[in-house]
């Protein structure tokens, strides 16, 4: 099942606004706004939609210099990108390489640990439900072939093996992170959506400081302190 956008309507969503440019552009518009807890915790944090737009789009264009299609163009302005329109998928494909977060909660491994390979997970993308856990089964059921599935995970995990070699040469951890996936015009599966603090875990290598929302989530400092710090070994 893919999500077909209408034409020329604005979606905005917790943390970005899609604003469309023509029939073949939106403009991705970052947000101050911080959300946890399905949106239980809420905050706003002034700088916060430029570093996230900056560095997602530092990421799109490394992904797209080692052959990932992505759906980013250019930038249009400190906390705006110029992105192609895509059908979505209501999917959340979510890598995992280091324990933390809900991982936690499913496996009897402490905080910290680093697997052996990578664990891809599946959620639907319902804020109504939660954005429950999948499988391919439940996917499938959805309308979601097992080619498309297959092709999905199989870009997650080369995204997977960029940027963890990007980000271990500046002292960073990629523990975990979260991408989205649409169909352009030509029927082909593309990277979407964002790749920023806020859909992923970072830490430190050294000292396992976090550069990621975990520090609005848990109250672990200053959130845009860590963003920054981020931005700067990116930069």
């Amino acid at each position: 099942m893919v999500i077909m956008m209408k034409a020329m309507e604005i979606y905005e969503g917790k943390a970005k606004k899609m604003i469309p440019l023509d029939e073949r552009k939106f403009i991705m518009e970052f947000k101050d706004d911080a959300t946890a807890f399905n949106g239980e915790k809420k905050a706003q944090f002034k700088g916060k939609g430029w570093l996230n737009a900056q560095i997602s789009a530092k990421m799109f264009k490394i992904l797209e210099g080692n052959g990932i299609k992505t759906h980013f163009i250019g930038v249009a302005g400190d906390n705006r990108l110029i992105v192609e329109r895509l059908s979505m998928y209501p999917l959340e494909v979510v890598v995992r390489n280091i324990v933390a977060g809900s991982l936690k909660k499913r496996l009897p491994l402490p905080e910290g640990t680093e697997l052996q390979e990578p664990i891809v997970e599946l959620y639907y993308k319902d804020d109504a439900m939660g954005d429950p856990m999948i499988n391919h089964h439940h996917a499938k059921a959805l309308g979601i072939g097992e080619d498309e599935l297959r092709e999905m995970e199989s870009i997650a995990l080369r995204v997977n093996e960029i940027l963890k070699e990007y980000f271990r040469e500046r002292g960073v951890l990629l523990v975990d992170f979260k991408l989205e996936f649409g169909r352009n015009e030509r029927g082909e599966i593309i990277l979407a959506d964002e790749i920023s603090p806020d859909t992923c875990r970072f830490w430190d290598a050294k000292t396992k400081r976090s550069f990621d929302k975990d520090v609005f989530r848990f109250e672990k400092g200053d959130l845009i302190s860590a963003y920054r710090e981020l931005y700067r070994r990116l930069s």
